[in-house]
């Protein structure tokens, strides 16, 4: 059976259905957004140390560059270590829209029992695709049986009873109940020893932008002395970085604010949008800039996208963009189109 392939792998076409242009007047290209708004809809690719827990780190960095609101997607136990975005006040909306792009670990796993080498990998092969999980004791979550895909379980070496592996995995996949069921079929038992993670959806640990607390401390007193928003850029990246797994869909100027009061997007309004888009696949509408005005679940699948001409393409989800960024050009209607 072949493996299914995690969202980094898919390779998606931008297919233009209409062409159209967009005003500079309104909105901004994500990475020449003004300072305050740059800060405002960010997000952080920081590499989580072990000791404090997710919250702490994320509490931290909230300290370190005096705002409000911050969040972070994907919780990692206190002593594993790893990829850990962190989202800046309006960009958490869209830590949710992480859970779809799926995770990787690099994972030591201790044996309490001699296995040979042949009979690990052939029984880390049987947890590839779907599995049935029921979250550890030790989980902030319902503890009720529920499947996730394995996208790869992959062998790297063994040394006596520690077996290092790598595993690519859908969001809400334990590790650590991983090793145990591994353990358990070998007839030998085994637990999880280290855990790293080493990419979350977009974000991964070999990114130029991967920093470190002392880096966002260093890098955020160097912009309040200097001023210079690149130094910004060092850290900080726009929040639609980590919509780069998601489908997307861009639409004309004059359908955003429309969609930015709730309403679903009508065929009109595209003017491009990805390839293998399927229905009820979660899709972020995007500006001709690429600002991110939604995040919907498709009504219909790439093809009929294309060849519509009138009805529902798309229902929001959560609306990310405030309105009035753009203008009102829409009328109040029950059947009325973006145009």
């Amino acid at each position: 059976m072949p493996r299914t392939s995690p969202p980094w792998e898919t390779k998606r076409e931008n297919l233009t259905k209409t062409e159209d242009r967009t005003n500079p007047k309104f909105g901004h290209i994500p990475s020449e957004r003004p300072v305050e708004e740059y800060i405002k809809y960010g997000v952080i690719n920081l590499d989580k140390p072990a000791g404090p827990t997710s919250h702490e780190v994320a509490a931290w960095t909230k300290k370190i560059l005096k705002l409000a609101v911050i969040g972070h997607g994907g919780t990692l136990d206190p002593q594993v270590t790893g990829v850990l975005p962190v989202t800046l006040e309006e960009s958490t909306k869209i830590v949710q829209a992480l859970l779809y792009t799926g995770k990787e670990y690099m994972c030591v796993m201790k044996l309490h029992g001699d296995a040979e080498e042949n009979q690990v990998c052939h029984v880390l092969a049987e947890f590839e695709d779907l599995i049935y999980q029921r979250p550890p004791l030790r989980s902030s979550v319902k503890r009720q049986i529920r499947t996730r895909r394995i996208y790869y379980n992959e062998f790297i070496e063994m040394d006596g009873r520690n077996v290092l592996f790598k595993v690519g995995c859908e969001g809400g996949t334990y590790i650590r109940k991983l090793c145990y069921d591994v353990g358990e079929i070998l007839g030998v038992g085994a637990h999880m020893q280290e855990l790293r993670r080493t990419r979350a959806g977009p974000f991964t640990e070999n990114s130029s932008t991967h920093v470190n607390l002392h880096d966002i401390a260093y890098y955020f007193g160097e912009y309040q002395t200097k001023k210079d928003p690149a130094i910004l850029r060092k850290f900080i990246q726009p929040m639609e970085t980590a919509l780069e797994l998601i489908p997307k869909i861009a639409v004309r100027d004059s359908a955003v604010d429309a969609l930015c009061h709730g309403a679903s997007l009508t065929a009109p309004g595209v003017v491009k949008v990805d390839s293998q888009i399927q229905k009820d696949t979660i899709v972020a509408v995007m500006t001709l800039k690429g600002e991110v005005v939604t995040l919907s679940k498709a009504v219909e699948p790439t093809e009929q996208i294309l060849d519509l001409e009138h009805g529902i393409i798309a229902t929001s989800e959560r609306v990310l963009m405030p309105r009035g960024t753009y203008p009102k050009v829409w009328k109040i209607g029950k059947e009325n189109d973006q145009k």
